[in-house]
């Protein structure tokens, strides 16, 4: 009698961020799916910092909210701060942030997970794929257990062949404290993938105890908390825990400094990249030689532990140099560690093997989400994971791929981003990253993403009724300010007081509301649109989103049009069979590009690095276009 059913629809291994959400896709989009992990203790593990969200990242979150992820559930529920970033900026930068209570939130994630249907569990390593004919056919765990399946999504983190460095001190692990995963990389090598190695870190974690945070400064979360799930029933914060800062110094640099011959980073024992926007204290003293301070960011884990992270203070130095080194920070006097910081290398696979569903080139029905394929953050794993776990099902169900394009979703985006021009380096999103970021806001992916989620099956039908519901009093809010008219005595008050031009003759609200100087909070003074929102009982997600659409319509309209011109270049397939080497004019670089990426629209084409748009014209011409 076998410990498993006969075949799995689809089958997830590893439980972090990226496996929980491709396991949670798969399981509610009706298809029978197990989630295999060597520790059920830490499915979704916050292994580096308690937070989710921050800039770019936390669209990401509202678009995996969105399309019926749990993330955003999840981070809300178990928060302990809450901030919009970037507000002194406009819309399209706002970028929402959690602080998380560690603990709880992999918890949190547990129990929902137990809750989803079509979901089983099994704690165990993978130690292979097994395939049939370029087909997956299951995996084989490292007690020889071998668990057929119709598709599978690897998910592994930093556990394949993962090396944990501390100073001159070097083991093999995933995490501290757990063991690294052996065999899947060594698999798919013989299969023909590439495989590589990349480098990622966190700092010391201390007791907050020992801290004086009388010399720090506090940072407390946003006076009126907003949340990151769309749904109406998850409340935002009532009570929030402050987050401090600190400063490094000349001092904290010269102590670290004393330690480098023995850092694994300058001694050459760690070879790999690691994330070039989130480098260690060391990294940042190097490359930033200038600077006589760094910020450091005192991070709670939760509403009752009193273990603390340090963030900015990420390092592989040896244990007695960063302790030495954090002693010497304003309010660290009498610091106490929980566990010193460390590096940790591991492999991944550069993502340009990969289709825009995730699902590999080389081996049908297989799938990569996360840091196997260069990632770094919760957030971005998270998504791809949820687009794996989609894309799986779909596949075993014999439905046509889910894919986001570039102007629909950050998280199109970056798997864009990855499977064209691929990544050396543990690849971040950032808003900058976007072209159509003003269309791709935190506060309309609902409105972008929830029907199409809905339509596939994954999304809830309250989850697209409340977005119905605030997309037609959005409009109906801007329709007001259309139709609406201002008087000058009205007006001029309120425009002299900003500095703004006074009016002569009646207008409407919409022209004037566009003025740069203006401000919603300047708009509800006037009984007019006080009246408009308390008659039909309008909540401030669909205020704000109200104020966007009038102030930045130009913009908006803007960037859509630009969207409508990149969609007639996707329309434009390459055939997956099409011979580059008859394209004679084309570049010798364009052609091996081409022939290595095999992209699927000329859209895509153009985006690849060392293909210029006379090499496009070329291809256009060649296929009659």
């Amino acid at each position: 009698m076998s410990l498993f059913q006969d075949v799995y629809d689809v089958i997830v291994v590893g439980a972090g961020h990226a496996g929980s959400e491709a396991a949670a896709a798969a399981a509610n989009m009706g298809s029978k799916t197990l989630l295999v992990t060597m520790s059920l203790q830490n499915i979704a593990q916050m292994s580096c910092n308690p937070a989710m969200g921050g800039i770019a990242k936390g669209q990401i979150v509202r678009e995996i909210d969105a399309l019926g992820g749990y993330s955003g559930i999840v981070s809300d529920k178990t928060a302990i701060q809450f901030k919009m970033l970037n507000k002194s900026k406009g819309p399209a930068m706002w970028s929402p942030r959690v602080q998380s209570d560690r603990m709880r939130f992999a918890e949190e994630w547990r129990l929902m997970l137990e809750q989803t249907p079509n979901l089983d569990f099994y704690q165990e390593m993978v130690g292979g794929i097994l395939t049939e004919n370029g087909k997956v056919t299951g995996i084989r765990t490292s007690l020889g257990i071998e668990i057929k399946a119709k598709s599978v999504v690897l998910t592994n983190g930093t556990f394949l062949n993962g090396l944990i460095h501390i100073g001159d001190k070097q083991f093999g692990g995933g995490r501290a404290g757990e063991s690294a995963a052996y065999g899947i990389t060594e698999d798919l090598v013989k299969l023909g993938f590439e495989a590589g190695r990349m480098k990622t870190g966190t700092p010391p974690r201390v007791d907050g105890r020992s801290l004086d945070y009388s010399k720090m400064i506090p940072q407390p979360g946003d006076v009126n908390p907003d949340k990151f799930s769309y749904l109406e029933r998850i409340k935002p914060l009532t009570v929030q825990k402050d987050c401090h800062m600190t400063y490094t110094s000349e001092l904290v640099h010269d102590l670290l400094r004393e330690g480098f011959d023995r850092s694994p980073m300058f001694n050459g024992r760690i070879k790999s990249l690691g994330p070039r926007y989130c480098p260690s204290i060391e990294d940042k003293i190097n490359r930033f030689a200038d600077k006589d301070r760094h910020q450091l960011f005192v991070e709670p884990e939760g509403w009752n532990t009193v273990e603390v992270y340090v963030n900015g203070f990420s390092t592989s130095l040896p244990e007695e140099v960063q302790f030495k080194a954090l002693r010497s920070v304003a309010g660290f006097e009498k610091v106490k560690f929980f566990r010193a910081g460390y590096a940790i290398e591991y492999d991944y696979f550069p993502p340009t093997q990969l289709k825009h569903t995730l699902e590999t080139k080389l081996v049908e029905g297989l799938y990569f989400a996360g840091q196997i394929n260069g990632t770094t953050g919760y957030e971005e794993a998270a998504s791809q994971g949820l687009m794996a776990g989609i894309n799986a099902a779909l596949k075993v169900q014999e439905r046509e791929p889910f894919i986001l394009k570039r102007n629909e979703a950050y998280i199109g985006v970056l798997i864009d981003d990855l499977i064209t021009k691929g990544t050396e380096e543990p690849y971040r999103m950032f808003t900058s990253r976007a072209e159509y970021r003003t269309l791709l806001r935190q506060d309309n992916a609902d409105d972008r993403l929830t029907p199409m989620s809905h339509a596939i099956g994954l999304a809830s039908e309250e989850r697209l009724r409340r977005m119905e519901k605030k997309r037609e009093q959005s409009e109906a809010f801007v329709s007001f300010f259309k139709e609406t008219s201002l008087k000058p005595e009205e007006a001029n008050p309120i425009l002299e007081a900003k500095g703004s031009a006074p009016m002569s003759q009646p207008d409407k609200m919409f022209k004037v509301f566009s003025r740069p100087q203006l401000e919603l909070e300047d708009f509800v003074k006037f009984d007019k649109v006080q009246n408009y929102i308390q008659e039909h009982n309008l909540d401030r997600e669909v205020v704000e989103q109200a104020e966007i659409l009038v102030k930045y319509s130009g913009y908006i309209e803007k960037e859509k049009n630009n969207a409508d011109k990149l969609n007639r270049l996707e329309d434009l397939k390459i055939h997956a069979d099409f011979d580059f080497d008859k394209v004679k004019s084309i570049s010798h670089e364009a052609r091996e590009k081409l022939k290595k990426i095999r992209p699927a629209t000329i859209s895509q084409a153009s985006r690849i690095s060392g293909v210029s748009p006379a090499d496009i014209s070329i291809l256009l011409i060649h296929m009659g276009r």
